[in-house]
């Protein structure tokens, strides 16, 4: 279970990462770019490219679905009381570095860039 204060620390760990409304919600961007938002005080919407999603769904199918956004795979929806915190961990950071530049994304593992 990851409680919404482990969730905001999580989420603004990221560097340039901020919280601002979304539709009187949170949300939780970088560069202007949203990566996850607070649908409500029990979910947390993370914004994943299509395969990532699918990935996610499968291996956590107890606490995270698919966010469908007409016909286009989203993300996940993802239950806070069934999450563990590394999973979260792990798709909050591929939606961040998706939403991120290319240099601040690289900021994250520089042996890597």
């Amino acid at each position: 279970m990851v409680d919404l204060d482990e969730l905001r620390y999580l989420a603004l760990s990221f560097p340039d990462a901020t919280e601002e409304d979304h539709h009187e919600r949170p949300s939780f961007r970088v560069g202007g770019k949203i990566f996850a938002t607070l649908p409500d005080d029990e979910h947390i919407n993370v914004m994943l490219d299509p395969e990532a999603a699918h990935i996610a769904t499968i291996v956590t199918p107890e606490g995270c679905v698919e966010l469908w956004w007409g016909e286009r795979l989203a993300g996940i929806k993802v239950t806070l009381a069934l999450a563990e915190l590394d999973m979260l961990a792990a798709v909050l950071t591929a939606a961040w570095r998706r939403k991120a530049s290319d240099e601040l994304a690289r900021s994250l593992d520089p042996a890597a860039g």
